[in-house]
């Protein structure tokens, strides 16, 4: 097993134009801090001032003008910003921006949400988490969810405590489950320890293996996250993983649909014999 440990967690503030090109969806805060670096270099491109544009229409519109405007008002960039804002640039250049922006799941919320849960618990307890919430802690991953997917089952533990849909609601994070047959074969031995919160134990499973998962899938929101890992994975172990671990699926006409769909777009080739 490997440790999550919390310098897995934090990540040096991303460029703007790899956080802009690169992800499939932007954290409002996230983009206001890399628009804000951006916007002290200098000298400054033309392409460059076009982001920082389109970036700032894109943040005021998700915010709303009250929040906006307080945020610029404290901004250290607030003269280069609002000098760019006055030029003449021309039509949007990155036309998508407006929808990228949304609130994402950060990984310290959900690190919060169990430490509430393992400190009321009174019995010693252990949950491994899949799904999307097992790449948003260790950085893989960066967007919305609502739900943190527990294998099997959500521990009786957990799911008796008094205060549990409480602190869901406060944390917007549901506990939920996924059945261990969505995973590949022997996953167990693969996952990885996160930390003990309290009276909590969790691990996290591998990332690999939640690839795969969603390899097999016709969903789209699956699709997009194996596009976002793909850069960041070694293709020739996920290749070794999908032979060794997925040959009940292999054998399943209909999931192997979904993978042959799936990985032309991935990689440009046929799915692996």
């Amino acid at each position: 097993m490997i440790l999550v440990g919390h310098e897995a967690m934090s990540a040096p503030v991303a460029n703007l134009w790899s956080l802009v090109l690169d992800r499939q969806y932007v954290d409002p805060q996230e983009l206001a801090v890399a628009l804000e670096q951006q916007a002290t270099q200098t000298p400054l491109d033309f392409r460059t001032r076009l982001l920082i544009r389109d970036s700032i229409d894109a943040l005021n519109h998700h915010w709303g003008s009250i929040r906006f405007k307080t945020w610029l008002n404290r901004s250290t960039a607030r003269r280069t910003i609002e000098s760019i804002c006055q030029e003449d640039l021309g039509k949007p250049g990155f036309p998508f921006l407006r929808n990228q922006v949304v609130e994402t799941t950060r990984p310290e919320t959900v690190r919060q949400l169990l430490q509430e849960l393992g400190d009321d618990l009174h019995h010693h307890t252990t949950i491994y988490i899949a799904g999307s919430i097992a790449l948003i802690i260790p950085g893989y991953l960066s967007r919305g969810t609502q739900d943190l997917d527990v294998v099997d089952e959500v521990p009786a533990e957990i799911r008796n405590l008094r205060e549990r849909e409480q602190l869901e609601q406060r944390y917007r994070l549901r506990l939920g489950h996924v059945q261990s047959h969505y995973l590949p074969s022997n996953w167990q031995n693969r996952v990885h320890s996160l930390d003990t919160f309290g009276r909590l134990q969790v691990y996290l499973v591998d990332v690999y293996d939640i690839f795969l998962s969603k390899l097999f899938s016709r969903r789209e929101k699956d699709r997009d996250d194996l596009r976002a890992l793909v850069p960041q994975l070694d293709k020739e172990i996920i290749t070794r993983r999908l032979r060794e671990t997925t040959i009940p699926w292999l054998t399943n006409a209909e999931l192997v649909q979904h993978a042959q769909k799936n990985w032309p777009i991935l990689f440009g080739e046929p799915l692996p014999q």
